[in-house]
């Protein structure tokens, strides 16, 4: 059935090329750079054989060929011919202005990545956010590039929802609002001084779009799951998913505190739809305390999203059961928030260097593979505790650690780090609880959440 799916959307993006007054128009006239101004870099692009080539060259930044029209709703396709060693991407509601790094190009990039990760067709906002949608959990859509031979991209960008598709194949469904409109780039992207990339080509060509009717223009295969960037709501794809928010941007409904019956009355604030935990002393719990959900989880998928001040130290707990009632936070396993850079206790542990770091199983187990967006940006983090006791780690889309509740690894970390004494595992088999509450904990340093929501997983 895959198949024959995959040869009928091909089928329909041909046979729609050839359609007269179907209201497309060329992007690119085959000829000339007509329309086209080159922003920040300085590779070169030439016109040959109706193809956009594009040069690799060492020295110098990512290179952009932008339209000098804007755009704001679209349908944009190209095929796309990259040599397997580069990187590369076209930009779309993308800006370049003097007051954000001197005119740096940012915004929404679809991702052209040869390389064994294979995230072509993701979706990374160009020096600004970083990553919104990773392939790292779509198997179909890593497989959909072909290396070595032409690709055929098509970009559905219709208020605030974008879809990508990579050769019938859906690769990024994304609901996010912070561009509406800019102008769309193709990319040579800069190789620094690698003599060894410098030369190679990317080629577009086939370069058509769409502005109207495009609702009734959209294709109707299978999508891959859903991301929704925009803070604090559910999409109705995620409402039937499964998924609730767990703060609304407003409230503190849902939570109180650890070890209490209602939310602290001090050191917690709501502003701009964003959960802030005071600065005080950096100590554990001695300002407004750890806060927890009323409800407890057991198989779930969590997701939020944090923002942290310099030197900042918090945490995520879940598997909190309160059965224990400690002088400082709560008991639970967490997920590290810290800045690794310049807060002492990423030089610290028990047993394993670096498990009191970034996206680790605190002082169990360090994360690796780290994106971090950096202090003062926004970072997703999200755990998944499956029905089999598998937890995953992953941040901004990218997975950092993966262990199994109650095995022999995981007992022996328990062993190995500071939950092996009495005080922290007074009732035996720390972390193994069916179920228990998710904590949001308050480590004295300033830290702000959003976008925090939750389903649970069969």
């Amino acid at each position: 059935m895959k198949k024959i799916f995959y040869l009928s959307v091909i089928s329909v993006l041909l046979l729609s090329s050839c359609q007269p007054n179907d209201g497309w128009q060329k992007l690119f006239n085959g000829k000339d750079l007509t329309g086209f101004v080159q922003l920040n870099g300085e590779a070169p692009y030439r016109v040959e054989d109706k193809c956009l080539v594009g040069t690799s060259v060492s020295g110098q930044p990512n290179s952009f060929m932008a339209t000098e029209q804007r755009y704001g709703d679209f349908i944009l396709e190209f095929e796309v011919l990259c040599d397997p060693s580069l990187n590369s991407g076209v930009q779309f509601r993308s800006q370049s202005y003097q007051e954000f790094k001197n005119g740096r190009v940012h915004g929404y990039q679809s991702e052209i990545d040869p390389s064994d990760r294979a995230w072509s067709g993701g979706v990374y906002d160009e020096a600004n956010r970083g990553w919104l949608v990773t392939l790292a959990d779509n198997p179909a859509g890593q497989a959909a590039y072909k290396k070595s031979d032409w690709n055929l991209y098509r970009i559905e960008a219709i208020g605030d929802n974008i879809r990508i598709w990579l050769n019938g194949v859906n690769t990024a469904n994304l609901t996010d609002n912070y561009y509406s409109e800019g102008f769309i780039a193709f990319q040579v992207h800069g190789i620094g001084d690698d003599k060894g990339k410098e030369g190679k080509e990317i080629k577009w060509r086939n370069i058509r779009i769409k502005t109207e009717e495009l609702e009734a223009a959209r294709l109707t295969g299978q999508l891959t799951a859903e991301t929704n960037a925009i803070p604090n709501t559910l999409t109705a794809q995620e409402k039937a998913d499964g998924w609730k928010l767990l703060f609304d941007g407003q409230t503190t409904n849902g939570w109180r505190g650890a070890h209490k019956e209602a939310f602290p009355e001090h050191g917690w604030k709501i502003e701009n739809g964003e959960l802030h935990v005071a600065k005080s002393d950096g100590g554990e719990s001695t300002n407004g305390g750890d806060i927890v959900t009323v409800d407890e989880y057991g198989a779930f998928e969590l997701s939020v999203e944090f923002k942290i001040t310099s030197g900042a130290n918090s945490g995520i707990k879940y598997f909190v059961t309160e059965t224990e009632k400690p002088s400082g936070s709560a008991f639970g396993l967490e997920y590290q928030i810290l800045d690794d850079k310049l807060h002492p206790d990423a030089k610290l542990y028990t047993t394993v260097p670096g498990s009191r770091t970034l996206a680790g199983l605190y002082d169990m187990m360090p994360g690796k593979g780290k994106r971090f967006n950096g202090v003062g940006a926004w970072n997703r983090a999200v755990i998944k505790s499956f029905p089999d006791k598998k937890v995953e780690y992953w941040l901004n889309g990218f997975k950092t650690l993966e262990f199994v509740r109650g095995s022999e690894e995981f007992r022996e970390a328990v062993k190995g780090s500071k939950y092996a004494a009495p005080a922290y595992n007074e009732h035996g088999r720390f972390g193994e609880a069916e179920t228990g509450h998710i904590l949001l904990q308050d480590h004295g340093d300033e830290v702000a959440f959003r976008s925090i929501k939750v389903r649970e997983l069969k």
